[in-house]
């Protein structure tokens, strides 16, 4: 498995595929060899979402004493996953990164605590997630997704308004967060 940093704490994984004209293998986590590669993390739940084409989920966090990071992969389709720093001490507060992530490419991304998630369907998709803690109701946050502070190039036209749940719609702007100063 390939990985790669585009922030620090921020993690793509590019698993090794074996294929022959049986179908394919692949390790989708395996703890020894990420852990060999700066990725020793223990999950604890796990996650599965299946959306139609148009939908757009977060932007979503957790906040501490129950901080969640995401090992995130798409088994199916194909979706937009974004990742914002929230976390004041890092040098890359506030700015997002997107990656393309399908069951044909088989990528997989991991958040640490501190980061918003957010993906937007490009076709049907079925998305996993493991994650770091448990869900608590009391301590989930979240960010609009259109927030002009952040600026995300998301894959949607003037044209296609996103599907968005109550929650989504109703977000709150970056700036109207308090957030922690740290997230561990």
């Amino acid at each position: 498995m390939q990985v790669s940093q585009p922030f620090f704490g921020l993690y793509i994984l590019e698993p090794t595929v074996y294929q022959d004209d049986r179908g394919y293998f692949y390790e989708s986590y395996n703890f020894d060899k990420l852990s060999a590669q700066g990725l020793a993390v223990a999950f604890i739940q796990d996650n599965h979402t299946f959306s139609k084409k148009g939908v757009l989920r977060g932007l979503h966090f957790q906040l501490p004493p129950k901080g969640m990071g995401k090992l995130v992969r798409c088994i199916s389709g194909k979706i937009w996953d974004v990742a914002v720093d929230l976390r004041a001490d890092s040098i890359t507060y506030k700015h997002w990164f997107g990656i393309e992530l399908s069951g044909e490419n088989r990528r997989q991304l991991y958040l640490p605590p501190g980061f918003a998630h957010g993906f937007y369907t490009i076709e049907d998709a079925e998305v996993l997630y493991k994650c770091t803690a448990t869900f608590s109701k009391e301590l989930e946050g979240a960010v609009i997704w259109n927030d002009q502070e952040l600026k995300i190039n998301w894959p949607v036209t003037d044209q296609s308004v996103p599907l968005l749940s109550q929650k989504d719609r109703e977000a709150p702007l970056l700036a109207q967060l308090n957030l922690p100063a740290k997230w561990e």
